[in-house]
């Protein structure tokens, strides 16, 4: 039987508490992540969703390694991820890339978009050729729909949504297996998001793409994901596919996030 992709089993994390002046008694710290274990198939979408605070970031850096758990294991296609170290950990870092929140923060205004989305060549495929390298951030570009102009140019130059395609070209350009998207709609206006997550269903498609995707909107974990885990309080409390999820749930925890969505009024 083939290994999932990636697999998470009973991940913890927990952060010092803040030592404020009015703190009481001796809490030793916050669990983040509390025993949580998941499984992502090659090809799928899982959507990570629950409220600001439940944990679910720190379980996606977790997922790369940007973050090292107090324990629990965590498999790469079978292999011991949290184990690599040098060279084997580079290679497996190389197939997970990540889409960050905020496109405005996330690019170096310093860099022009073709070092940009061509630093991760430099960093893991240093005797790339320059042409060869140069062709490869432009096939990236096109991809999602920016042309060669967007390469001499700056962050400062570019909308949000254009912005964010260029953090999305940066993410493709080592050709990964895993795409982490970590809210990568939630600081764009709606129209703009709904370009951003159709460009990400084409992508998955042409480049053969799996996602773990972060996201407390369940309206866009509806277009994009097959499954769902349900994050409360560090914990999952439900997970099951897309569509089982958000018709007929059955924690009192999703249920109130379904309910919360908004429903536009009838017009007569």
């Amino acid at each position: 039987m083939t290994p999932p992709l990636l697999e998470a089993r009973n991940l913890r994390k927990t952060f010092p508490a803040a030592a404020g002046a009015f703190a009481m008694g001796a809490r030793s710290g916050v669990t983040a992540v509390d025993d949580v274990s998941l499984e992502l198939a090659a090809g799928e979408t899982l959507a990570i969703v629950g409220e600001s605070g439940s944990g679910k970031t720190t379980l996606a850096r977790m997922l790369l390694r940007l973050i090292e758990p107090d324990s629990g294991e965590l498999l790469i296609d079978g292999r011991d991820f949290l184990a690599a170290r040098g060279a084997a950990l580079r290679a497996l870092r190389r197939e997970m890339q990540m889409v960050f929140q905020d496109p405005f923060a996330s690019l170096d205004p310093r860099m022009r978009v073709a070092a940009i989305v061509g630093e991760p060549l430099e960093i893991h495929e240093p005797g790339l050729a320059r042409a060869a390298r140069g062709a490869r951030v432009a096939e990236v570009l096109r991809a999602v729909g920016l042309g060669e102009d967007a390469q001499s140019r700056y962050p400062h130059e570019f909308s949000g949504g254009q912005r964010q395609r260029i953090g999305i070209a940066r993410a493709l350009v080592l050709r990964p297996r895993l795409v982490v998207a970590d809210e990568p709609v939630s600081a764009l206006d709606v129209s703009v998001g709904a370009q951003i997550l159709e460009l990400l269903q084409n992508l998955q498609r042409d480049f053969a793409l799996t996602y773990l995707l972060i996201s407390h909107s369940l309206p866009v974990v509806a277009q994009l994901a097959t499954r769902i885990a349900v994050m409360q309080g560090g914990r999952i409390v439900e997970t099951g596919a897309a569509a089982q999820i958000l018709s007929a749930p059955t924690h009192s925890y999703t249920q109130s996030l379904i309910a919360a969505i908004p429903v536009l009024p009838e017009t007569t």
